[in-house]
């Protein structure tokens, strides 16, 4: 009379828990995520289009690093499209990277070779490598194409410019001064609203003649009105400020110019000389400090932050500067500094060199005093100031043994170059 209780499937019963657990699984964790057919994602793909616009935003606020990303993600999304690789190439100029500029302009002209503007871009590029005859070469096919293109006459402009600066390239000097001239004034007939055109003609204005300065302020003005965040620009507009004895303006516009490119030490380096042109000595070596920040192994930094030591008297940290400044060496970190060539286009070089000579004999090292101021007589003997220096020095080491050295009477005393 009595039935038997069923006898429980243990292997269905644990095949069910199973199944329900990873049902459970996918419904909590895995539908969630997955992406519904013909659903709109919700972060859409960005076309190529919207990073070159934000690419050019950026650029006209001065953010060039992050334009010049921005470029490059655009040609990532649509690498056939020629004009993101000309656009890209410009900004690179703009920020100092002349190599890579120079590959994205030829990379323009391989998709499109008919293109005036990625000629007369690469054209730019080559003048800042000093490539002058390819740097011709590549303008004259840009004109060629398109005589009425005012920026390739600009980019014209800068390259018979540099030519002329540099004592360079295979034209006389005076006909490249003059074509200069004529490339930036058809630059500003051609195209008075581009960026470069106003550049050109200030930069050509500030080589032909110090009466040409006050129009050379004007025509970096108006590049600035056109966009007010490029840093080389008011660094050349305070360079220009400098020459006519505005040193007030020109610091305003060294600050600038290292706000919008605190990478470069470009203004930090002349923002110290200007501060010690006008005795403001701590300012002048806390410029030259932190350009030395910038480029560690730059003996040109180290020559100047020298420099602005001795300023200060301090005679011991000058010497070590100068010494591995005009001499080479290595830094206390292992980094190998080159030894400054005495052949040098800036000026200041045969500045350190006297220097070094005075603070050497202003702490008694004179043993190391003769046969420098002997050398620099040799690099600098169409210097005037290299005699007077010299002498300065041996002066201060004969005084130092107590037998100064007469000087004629009614002779004033020598002082050294500032």
């Amino acid at each position: 009379m009595r039935q038997r209780r069923p006898k429980i499937n243990w292997v269905l019963v644990v095949v069910v828990l199973v199944l329900i657990a990873i049902v459970t699984y996918i419904d909590r964790y895995i539908l969630p995520t997955a992406q519904t057919p013909f659903m709109p994602t919700l972060t859409p793909t960005r076309d190529a289009e919207s990073y070159s616009v934000e690419a050019g935003n950026l650029f006209d606020q001065g953010k060039l690093i992050p334009s010049i990303e921005t470029y490059r993600e655009a040609v990532s999304n649509n690498p056939e499209d020629p004009s993101l690789y000309l656009a890209l190439a410009r900004v690179e100029i703009f920020a100092g990277q002349y190599d890579e500029a120079l590959t994205n302009a030829e990379n323009s002209l391989l998709l499109n070779n008919n293109n005036s503007m990625a000629y007369a871009v690469r054209g730019w590029a080559l003048t800042y490598k000093q490539a002058w005859t390819d740097a011709d070469d590549s303008l004259k096919s840009a004109l060629r194409l398109d005589q009425t293109n005012g920026q390739a006459h600009a980019y014209n402009a800068f390259l018979y410019g540099k030519m002329y600066e540099n004592n360079a390239g295979p034209y006389p000097m005076q006909t490249v001064i003059q074509t200069a001239i004529d490339e930036s004034n058809a630059a500003i007939s051609l195209a008075p609203n581009t960026l470069e055109a106003r550049w050109a003609r200030a930069y050509i204005l500030t080589l032909t003649s110090s009466d040409n300065l006050e129009l050379a302020v004007e025509q970096y003005k108006l590049a600035i009105q056109i966009n007010p965040n490029i840093a080389q620009i008011h660094l050349e507009l305070g360079v220009t400020y400098r020459l006519l004895g505005v040193v007030d303006k020109a610091l305003e516009e060294y600050t600038l110019a290292n706000t919008y490119n605190p990478s470069d030490y470009w203004p930090e380096l002349y923002s110290s000389r200007a501060d010690v042109a006008i005795g403001e000595y701590d300012k002048a070596l806390q410029w030259a400090e932190k350009a030395v920040q910038d480029a560690p192994t730059n003996p040109e930094l180290i020559g100047n932050w020298g420099y602005m030591l001795f300023k200060k008297d301090q005679y011991e940290l000058a010497n070590e500067k100068f010494a591995l400044a005009l001499d080479g060496g290595t830094t206390a970190d292992g980094q190998t500094i080159q030894p400054l060539s005495t052949t040098a286009t800036d000026s200041w070089v045969s500045k350190y060199y006297y220097a070094y000579a005075i603070s050497l004999s202003n702490i008694g090292r004179c043993v190391e005093v003769g046969p420098l101021t002997q050398k620099f007589m040799n690099y600098f003997s169409s210097d005037p100031y290299a005699k007077i220096n010299a002498q300065i020095a041996l002066d201060n080491c004969t005084q130092s043994l107590l037998t100064p050295s007469p000087q004629p009477a009614g002779t004033p005393s020598p002082s050294p170059t500032p």
